[in-house]
């Protein structure tokens, strides 16, 4: 299997806000992730990331809120999605 994209979405609102997704099935994790998906959540501005879920080779699945980053408990890709759409939906900065 190669990797394949599940999901390229890219919103721009009318206040200036974007809101992009995009996730991949991978053959193989990205360690230290034991799940086989490499993907990016985004909400902010063009200059400006509020929240961002992310997952990266070494530093695993993270999430930022505004200047924040915290480790995220990745259980399954429809709550990955949940868990930023709540976040964006009640998005205040910290």
């Amino acid at each position: 299997m190669s990797a394949r994209a599940l999901i390229q979405v890219k919103e721009v609102h009318d206040d200036g806000t974007i809101v992009q997704m995009v996730v991949w099935a991978l053959p193989e994790p990205v360690p230290p992730c034991l799940h086989r998906y490499k993907y990016r959540l985004f909400y902010g501005t063009a200059g400006a990331c509020r929240i961002r879920y992310d997952n990266e080779r070494g530093k695993g699945d993270h999430r930022h809120l505004g200047e924040m980053e915290a480790p995220y408990d990745f259980t399954t890709l429809e709550r990955l999605l949940a868990d930023f759409q709540h976040d964006v939906e009640h998005w205040s900065a910290p």
